[in-house]
């Protein structure tokens, strides 16, 4: 059975964590028509919101708020803000500012369900005596026999966010509800519920990019904080071909905005292959040098009680990417997988999230790849 909106004999006392979209304000009423007893909140991330995202693009501004409140209101359940600014700012910007600085490319989103959402947020409405934090993540959880829970994909596959949820334990699938997993409707349809109901985010558009960075411009926002770093941009065979502000500023796979003044002998794009934040040096490439064959994850977070045995998986590397096959084994606390075919682009610092069918095994973030060229 799924536990998305589970029925017992008493209701359970669920906390909404509202962003102030259409997901998280229909999920809360639909906790609600489940007959539990449902308490809103909306996290103020920010210690000045105004430097935040405007105009209904993230989940850290002042009209998210205020949007949050007015579907509680409609919905006609108790409604709170709480400042969760600090922790935001110390586990998920400070990390992703961290991230980048090492070379690596991390995935806020991610983070924020680790710490914030299924952590800070989770560990208060414990301890205020709620059963569950309600979210409008598209995944599903189910309920085995035997008592333990088990995190899959959502039942529409377009609208799924398993990947951002693998980083969740056994102990936090226990305490975690959403409503709209088993939907397999058009988020459109989504829109047409929140508006019978009377919501007037029905028609809010959806937050994207990353909710901390205002204006969209990640590299600009890493400058402001890393401060700008001139360095070389060379070729596999270590030429210098061109410059660049900071190798902060690139991600692994990047073909766009390399401002190379001379193209490669065949006339090909060339690609990042490579950041070195020691002697901050880009390293570019042709795009077959960016397969990967094996890599190796560190800090695996299991959704099951125990860790994952040897065996063949599916695994996704990106948060709207498809699944590639692997063999994947846990050896002295790390997480060695081998790809069955060569894939593309693969960056340390992202997560990798095993899939067996559509339950969710766990996650674990790259620390090192193996290039398909290399292979033995």
């Amino acid at each position: 059975m799924t536990e998305n909106l589970p029925r017992t004999a008493r209701p359970l006392r669920v906390l909404a964590a509202m962003s102030g979209g259409v997901d998280s304000a229909v999920a809360a009423a639909r906790a609600v028509e489940a007959g539990h007893d449902v308490t809103g909140v909306h996290l103020a991330l920010s210690a000045n919101p105004q430097s935040f995202r405007t105009g209904a693009r993230g989940c850290c501004t002042i009209e998210d708020s205020r949007d949050a409140r007015r579907a509680a209101d409609v919905i006609g359940i108790p409604f709170y803000v709480w400042d969760l600014a600090e922790r935001f700012r110390e586990d998920v910007v400070e990390d992703f500012v961290s991230e980048y600085e090492a070379g690596r490319t991390p995935n806020p989103c991610l983070r924020c369900n680790e710490k914030i959402k299924f952590a800070a947020l989770l560990d208060k409405a414990l301890a205020l005596g709620f059963d569950a934090v309600c979210t409008g993540h598209y995944a599903t959880v189910v309920l085995n026999e035997d008592g333990t829970r088990e995190l899959h994909r959502a039942s529409d596959m377009a609208k799924d966010q398993s990947y951002v949820l693998g980083v969740l334990d056994e102990k936090q699938l226990a305490h975690a509800l959403f409503p709209l997993g088993d939907t397999l409707t058009t988020k459109e349809e989504i829109r047409a519920e929140a508006e019978e109901r009377g919501l007037a985010v029905a028609k809010k558009p959806d937050s994207h990019d990353i909710c901390f960075i205002a204006d969209g411009d990640t590299q600009g926002f890493l400058a402001n904080r890393l401060g700008k770093a001139e360095g070389d941009i060379v070729d596999e065979n270590g030429e210098k071909v061109g410059t660049h502000e900071g190798a902060f500023g690139f991600t692994i796979g990047q073909r766009k905005g390399l401002r190379i003044g001379h193209p490669a002998p065949d006339g090909k794009p060339r690609y990042v292959l490579d950041i070195s934040p020691v002697n901050n040096t880009v390293t570019v490439g042709p795009v077959e040098a960016l397969d990967v064959s094996a890599l190796t994850a560190i800090r695996p977070r299991w959704c099951g009680s125990t860790a994952a045995a040897p065996g063949t998986y599916t695994a996704q590397l990106r948060a709207h990417g498809g699944e590639t096959e692997v063999f994947a084994e846990t050896v002295d606390g790390e997480l060695r997988v081998t790809f069955t075919e060569p894939v593309r682009g693969v960056a340390p610092g992202q997560a990798i999230v095993l899939y067996d069918g559509t339950r969710v095994v766990g996650s674990a973030t790259i620390a090192t790849t193996k290039a398909a060229a290399a292979a033995v």
